[in-house]
């Protein structure tokens, strides 16, 4: 899996844009967090959707005004670990802490249409 560095408001408003021609996926992580680990790894070791999705890393701990930024903008609840999937501007999709799943990530992915 090949994750972009998420850094800056910037980013976040380039993905709302690209979330029109292709999904775009934020996996929210907390360095002092096991499960934030534990989470990452099952996404790293999972298949990725078959979609073209562009996958975002966010460390909150480093960019924690980002990570609100992010729950504001898209409605949700600031959580970590926390996955959201945007789709035409709009999260269609977050999961936090051990609900995170690809295969989950997956379905939303296909439901959405793409």
């Amino acid at each position: 899996m090949n994750w972009i560095p998420l850094t800056s408001e910037e980013q976040l408003t380039a993905i709302i844009s690209k979330s029109y021609s292709a999904p775009q996926l934020i996996y929210k992580h907390s360095t002092r967090c096991a499960t934030s680990s534990v989470a990452l790894s099952r996404l790293e070791r999972a298949a990725s959707p078959a979609a073209q999705v562009d996958f975002y890393f966010l460390d909150l701990i480093a960019h924690r005004a980002l990570s609100h930024k992010i729950a504001a903008d898209f409605n949700v609840y600031h959580e970590s670990p926390q996955v959201l999937l945007i789709k035409n501007g709009e999260c269609v999709y977050d999961e936090s802490h051990m609900g995170i799943s690809m295969n989950e990530i997956a379905e939303h992915v296909e439901s959405s249409g793409v």
